[in-house]
């Protein structure tokens, strides 16, 4: 019987859908070998995924793989709290009090009690005491304390050593 219509007829039989479906299942439990967050506890780790592992001493260990999407994530991140601690400085530039001299160099300490700061930078963003941390692990500013808090710590100092930079 001759078919003079375009149409293809697909004819698949229950050992070929046999087949697929475990060659999917025997791709899919490879993959789940080496996926971290499969919840199949019994899974070996593959022998490409052990050679793949860094240990705590090796280069690289702890760091996304270098090209990936989650390393460019890391570096947008890197730039934009690099920015906010530049503008946090800035702030602090023009909202704070010089007095005495910055040591060898001659220049004036700046310096804004917290309770100012959080007045003005608030309204640029609401994580002011992280970019304060963030600030004060760089070496570019101090203040008393591990932690400040609104209210209570308004009167605590910070005092700006140097510009980002």
């Amino acid at each position: 019987m001759e078919n003079n219509d375009d149409r293809t007829v697909c004819v698949t039989s229950v050992k070929g859908l046999k087949d697929n479906w475990q060659r999917w299942s025997n791709e899919h439990q490879e993959y789940q070998k080496d996926n971290p967050f499969s919840n199949d506890r019994g899974a070996m780790v593959s022998a490409t995924a052990q050679q793949q592992r860094l240990q705590r001493d090796q280069d690289g260990y702890g760091r996304p793989l270098e090209g990936s999407l989650t390393e460019q994530r890391g570096q947008n991140a890197h730039i934009h709290i690099s920015r906010e601690v530049e503008e946090l400085c800035q702030v602090i530039r023009d909202i704070g009090e010089s007095c005495g001299d910055g040591g060898g160099e001659k220049r004036p300490v700046v310096t804004v009690e917290f309770g100012k700061l959080f007045e003005h930078y608030v309204n640029i963003s609401n994580k002011v005491v992280g970019i304060l941390l963030r600030a004060r692990k760089q070496g570019l500013v101090s203040f008393e304390g591990e932690m400040l808090w609104q209210g209570q710590d308004d009167r605590v100092l910070i005092t700006l050593l140097q510009s980002p930079g």
